[in-house]
């Protein structure tokens, strides 16, 4: 019996082969609508690149494209240097904006506690 776990054979690449991965990055909302939001991260992000942000909305989460439109140093947090970014969302699903619709709704009514941490998963540079 093979110690080969592998479905298929790897093969070694003649030259350097590059990639990008995608990793998930807390975040704190700081404000949103369903167009958009300002974000702190401990991390800058470029002007203008696409990136997929998990929102976790209450009881609910999703999932949307946004486009980075400005981004500047913010706070010194615990000896951290925070970065507030708008956010522009492109093109959410209607599932999408119903969740953040709703749930802007009940955050302007009182009915549920403020945004706290959240996930941001970064995807493909939009450039």
């Amino acid at each position: 019996m093979s110690d080969d776990k592998r479905d298929s054979e790897r093969v070694l690449l003649p030259a350097e082969v590059t990639g990008e991965v995608t990793v998930y990055e807390p975040m704190t909302i700081l404000d949103m609508s369903v167009t958009g939001a300002q974000i702190a991260t401990k991390f800058p992000l470029q002007l203008d690149s696409l990136h997929d942000f998990r929102l976790s909305l209450g009881n609910r989460s999703v999932v949307v494209k946004g486009r980075i439109v400005h981004s500047k140093i913010g706070d010194l947090h615990e000896g951290v240097v925070l970065y507030r970014t708008g956010v522009e969302f492109i093109e959410p699903s209607e599932h999408a904006v119903a969740a953040m619709r709703s749930f802007v709704e009940a955050q302007k009514a009182g009915a549920t506690a403020p945004l706290t941490i959240v996930d941001g998963e970064l995807a493909d540079d939009g450039n």
